[in-house]
């Protein structure tokens, strides 16, 4: 196989794959980092274009400068694009720095002579530093799921690619000047292994950016837009595998805002949904880190405490009670308290996730009968009275 034919592949390789991150940047605005991909696999054309234009040039040397750093450049965009998808900050420090010594390291690389050990380690130890980079923003990301472990494997490879070439040089030989590169054998090699690795890179990159677009899509499913916590569908999924896992552990507290119609007629509905997203926010504050939080009714909420007692739950419920009854809002226009009230139910044997939110349920009307702004504990079925109004 001729070196010409794997530049070709990396050119057609590195534009079809340009095409797919373009693509997703186009249909799905919110895939972050998809443009910097694109730009990074499109200087991957302009370099193989020139490394075509090489063997053609008197003065290789310009040429030779030429791809040496479009390639970097092209590795600095992809870097920066890896990065924001993981949502981590692009470490421009270290970016800079390579940058600053490759410009440096430019005279003196394209000052020795050509194919010699010296050069090749020179020209190859930016890519190995920048290549090196993904991985570490990867890992810092803190993602541990199987891709995003192959990514940073496959990240580790890459780099490890430009340390050996050096090797690889020395083992089969290089070409005696620049025009000649495209017809060593090292070039094949060396060509060969790039696109593979770059080729395997991007396409988990694209499963990765997949992966978590779809997850997006069916977090978006699942939370309410005015209060961010889950809505009722979210809810009961997610508080449905939690019951499966920690049985009878578990305790579920219904919440409900008093008097949320006059809310919305003395205030107007602007005031009335500033309410309810703070509300759900101080939910959300004072809950645990396994807590699931839902949105299930118009100004009704509910808030499962997984491995968590009864008490556990009416502890939570006052202490988010008193601090919603203490809070104003001025900024809403608003320079007035609001109360709610709580219904706490313990899951007891055979409980499902409807029978657990009927006995709460059960227990919040008692406290809007006793004068609303309180807590009740389901410790028993008690029938509510069906005069009682419930605002």
């Amino acid at each position: 196989m001729s070196v010409a034919f794997v530049l070709a592949i990396n050119m057609s390789v590195a534009g079809l794959i340009a095409a797919a991150f373009a693509v997703v940047a186009v249909t799905n605005r919110t895939a972050r980092g998809a443009w910097w991909l694109a730009a990074g696999c499109g200087l991957g054309i302009v370099n193989v274009g020139l490394e075509f234009l090489l063997t053609r040039q008197v003065d290789p040397t310009p040429t030779g400068i030429s791809i040496f750093l479009v390639f970097l450049l092209a590795q600095s965009f992809a870097l920066i694009g890896v990065a924001s998808h993981y949502r981590v900050a692009p470490p421009w420090i270290a970016i800079a720095a390579i940058w600053v010594l490759t410009i440096l390291a430019v005279p003196v690389i394209f000052s020795l002579p050509y194919g010699s050990s010296p050069r090749l380690t020179l020209y190859q130890m930016p890519y190995f530093a920048m290549q090196s980079l993904f991985a570490i923003v990867i890992v810092r990301s803190g993602r541990r799921q199987a891709l995003d472990l192959l990514l940073i494997a496959l990240q580790i490879v890459a780099a490890l690619i430009y340390l050996a070439k050096p090797l690889i040089a020395a083992v089969v030989g290089t070409a005696s000047s620049p025009q000649g590169y495209m017809a060593s054998t090292y070039a094949a090699i060396s060509q060969s292994a790039s696109v593979v690795a770059l080729m395997a890179i991007a396409l988990v990159l694209l499963l990765v950016m997949m992966r978590d677009t779809t997850a997006e899509i069916v977090a978006r499913s699942e939370t309410d837009p005015l209060s961010s916590v889950l809505n009722r569908r979210g809810f009961e999924q997610h508080a449905g595998i939690a019951l499966l896992r920690y049985g009878e552990t578990a305790v579920l507290i219904a919440a409900d805002l008093d008097d949320f119609k006059t809310i919305n007629d003395s205030f107007g509905h602007a005031a009335g949904d500033g309410v309810i997203a703070h509300f759900a926010a101080m939910l959300v504050d004072a809950a645990p880190a396994d807590a699931i939080v839902g949105r299930i009714g118009g100004e009704e909420f509910a808030v499962l405490l997984p491995d968590a007692m009864l008490s556990d739950g009416r502890i939570y419920a006052e202490a988010v009670r008193t601090a919603f009854a203490a809070a104003r809002l001025p900024v809403l226009g608003v320079d007035r308290g609001f109360t709610a009230s709580f219904g706490v139910a313990q899951r007891g044997p055979g409980d499902s996730l409807f029978d657990l939110l009927r006995r709460a349920d059960a227990a919040l009307y008692r406290a809007k009968a006793a004068g609303r702004n309180q807590v009740r504990v389901a410790l028993e079925e008690m029938p509510v009275s069906a005069t009682v109004g419930v605002a």
